[in-house]
Order: structure tokens, then C-alpha cells, then sequence
């Protein structure tokens, strides 16, 4: 067996031209979508991700800003800029990308943001009614997610699911969610015993914890749908993902590569949160959105 692809670029590509037509509508009508990133600090990595989320907005109609600040900010500094965005009715979207230097709390930073505005989904009470099951905004990359796993056609209702991570902005939100979509779910962690017994149960794999390699392909159940959030760079420079990928692709039905997978599917549900924001603010207004 080897697995199908899924090709995060592919599928995003078809939401992003999905979105723009209501980006378009919003615009027609004088509501121009606007997203805010907040950087603290030059991490590569971060920049390079910006540049990403700033051109996605571009090519699809949404006005971004950029506000750069320094690496030793203040907490005072972000919370305020963070303030004034709120207060901006011009922006329906707020991002602060992680990670942050070391002397900002990230839990503190992101529950400043408004709830209305977090489209990143991480604010306590956007995590709350996802948990509620009724969110207003999900999380980008478990969203993604969720949109891969929809175009594989695969019915999760009583599917075995495992993810393995559970931090707050992939492992325990994408767990809820397959949870909501009818999976049995296991969410597994660095303190869990034998791992590799509870990957090869799962019909969905999803592996989020930053460890190039921890997801070996006798790891891996037949069939399996596998999904690969891991951004690791390997010692000859080349970006890899958690599972072995020439590995898991003899064993998995269906695989994310590593990259062209998650990557673009999270900034793909960025672009839709903040249009979704932006099409509230204008119902809000009494404005009617006509299909």
C-alpha cells in the first residue's frame, strides 16, 4: 500500500477562492475585512510565517497591518498596542504570533485580545464554547484540520481517533473536534505509556508534538488517515514532520506531507475566521449580507 496524498496547498486553495467571493461581497459594500499581526521580537521562523499570513490576506482581499515590535517589549508595551487594536473598529481580526520572548506571558497576551476579535481562536472563552460545543471561532490549524479530513470523504462516527499532543492550540482542540464529529478519541502525551499501542488502534492519527521521528511506521495502522502538524528542522537543514514519512506513506491510506500539509490549511481558517469576524461586524451594523 502506498498512501494518497493530501496536499494542504490544494485544499486551501479551494477555500481561499470560496472565501473571496464573501471577501468580495464585504468590500463592494465598503467593509474591507482587516487583520492585525502582532510580532514581538525577529524570530526566522515567525517572520517567515507573517510574510505567509500577510500575502494570503493580499491575494484574497483582506487588509492587513503588521506591528512589529522589539524583542524586548515590554508586557505594558503588547497589552497596549494590543488595546488599541481592539478599540480599532477597522480591524476584525487580531493575531499575536507565538512563540514570544520570554519575559511575556502568552496566556496573558492572547486573553487581551477581545473574544470578538481572536481569530486565532485561543481566548479562554473561545476555547470554552468550543468546548460548549458551539464555538464562534476555531482554532486555525485544528480547523484545518477537521477541512482535511472532510476531503478524504472518511465518516468518523465511530472511528478510532489518536492524537498525540495536548497543547491548547492543536492537541486539545482538534480532540474536541473529532470528538464532535463522532470519533472515539484518545489524546495522548509525553507521560503515556507505550504509545505505539494506542497509534495502531487509530483509523485517524494526528501528531502534534514537535519531535521529528516519534511517529515510526510500524507505528501506524493499516488504512490509517495521518495527520503530520510537526514542523521540525532535521540536522541537514531539510523541514520534516513528526511521523517517517517514507515509512508511514507504505502503511497510511491517506498522509499530510511535511511541508505543503497543515501548514497552508492553518492560514487558509486565518483568512476564514477573520472574514467570518467581519461579516458578523457587519450584521451587527444591520448590514445585509445577500448570497
Amino acid at each position: 500500500m502506498t498512501a494518497l496524498i493530501l496536499d494542504g496547498k490544494q485544499i486551501a486553495q479551494k477555500l481561499r477562492a470560496d472565501w473571496k467571493l464573501r471577501a468580495d461581497r464585504l468590500n463592494a459594500l465598503g467593509i474591507a475585512p482587516g487583520l492585525a499581526v502582532v510580532m514581538v521580537g525577529d524570530n526566522p521562523a515567525s517572520q517567515v510565517y507573517v510574510r505567509n499570513k500577510i500575502r494570503a490576506c493580499r491575494e484574497i482581499g483582506i487588509r492587513s497591518e503588521e506591528h512589529l515590535l522589539g524583542g524586548d517589549s515590554t508586557a505594558e508595551t503588547v497589552l497596549g498596542v494590543i488595546d488599541r487594536l481592539n478599540a480599532d473598529a477597522g480591524i476584525h481580526g487580531i493575531l499575536v504570533q507565538l512563540p514570544l520572548p520570554a519575559q511575556l506571558v502568552p496566556s496573558v497576551v492572547i486573553e487581551r485580545i477581545s473574544p470578538d476579535k481572536d481569530v486565532d481562536g485561543l481566548h479562554s472563552r473561545n476555547l470554552g464554547s468550543l468546548l460548549a460545543g458551539h464555538p464562534r471561532f476555531l482554532p486555525c490549524t485544528p480547523a484545518g484540520i477537521m477541512e482535511m479530513l472532510k476531503s478524504t470523504g472518511l465518516d468518523l462516527r465511530g472511528k478510532e481517533a489518536v492524537v498525540v499532543g495536548r497543547s491548547n492550540i492543536v492537541g486539545k482542540p482538534v480532540a474536541l473536534l473529532l470528538l464532535q464529529a463522532g470519533a472515539t478519541v484518545t489524546l495522548c502525551h509525553s507521560q503515556t505509556r507505550q504509545l505505539a499501542d494506542h497509534t495502531r488502534r487509530a483509523d485517524v492519527l494526528v501528531s502534534a508534538v514537535g519531535k521529528p521521528g516519534a511517529i515510526g511506521g510500524e507505528m501506524i495502522k493499516l488504512g490509517a488517515v495521518v495527520i503530520d502538524v510537526g514542523i521540525n528542522r532535521s540536522p541537514n537543514g531539510k523541514l520534516v514532520g513528526d511521523v517517517d514519512y517514507g515509512a508511514a506513506r507504505e502503511r497510511a491510506g491517506w498522509i499530510t506531507p511535511v511541508p505543503g500539509g497543515v501548514g497552508p490549511m492553518t492560514i487558509a481558517m486565518l483568512l476564514c475566521n477573520t472574514i467570518l469576524s467581519a461579516e458578523r461586524h457587519a450584521a451587527a451594523q444591520g448590514i445585509e449580507l445577500k448570497a
